[in-house]
C-alpha cells in the first residue's frame, strides 16, 4: 500500500495495512479491521508472525500474515490513508530500495522474511 501524499511519510510504500487498536479490541481484531478499512480485503485467516513490545512508547506491535486469494483488482485504497497499491512477488519486495519503503522497522521485517525458507 502506498501512503496518501498528505500523510507523514506520504508516497512511501508499506508491506502492511495497520493502525492502532480501539478500546477493548484484541490485536487480531485490530489487524482484521485495519486490513479491511485500508484495502477492502476481508481476511479469513491471519497468522501472527511477529510481536515487538516497546516499553518506552507503551506500545506493542503485532504483525500478521494474510494469505488471500481475493481478486487482485478488488483492493480499495482508503481515502486519506492510502492512495495506491500494487501486488508484488517476493523477489520484487526484497529488492525494493530503502528510500521507497516506509520505515527501518519495515525494512527489517522484509529482511527477516528474506531469511525464511
Amino acid at each position: 500500500m502506498q501512503r496518501d501524499a498528505l500523510k507523514y511519510y506520504g508516497g512511501m510504500w508499506e508491506a502492511t495495512a495497520g493502525g492502532s487498536a480501539l478500546a477493548g479490541e484484541s490485536p487480531l481484531q485490530c489487524a482484521t479491521r485495519e486490513l479491511f478499512e485500508e484495502t477492502g480485503i476481508h481476511a479469513d485467516t491471519l497468522t501472527e508472525v511477529g510481536r515487538v513490545v516497546d516499553t518506552e512508547r507503551h506500545s506493542a506491535y503485532v504483525e500478521y500474515l494474510c494469505i488471500t486469494d481475493c481478486d487482485k483488482n478488488s483492493v480499495k485504497p482508503q481515502e486519506g490513508e492510502t492512495s495506491n497499491y500494487r501486488w508484488v512477488d517476493r523477489e520484487t519486495l526484497l529488492n525494493m530500495k530503502n528510500d521507497e519503503l516506509l520505515t527501518e522497522r519495515m525494512q527489517l521485517f522484509i529482511e527477516e522474511r528474506s531469511n525464511m525458507d
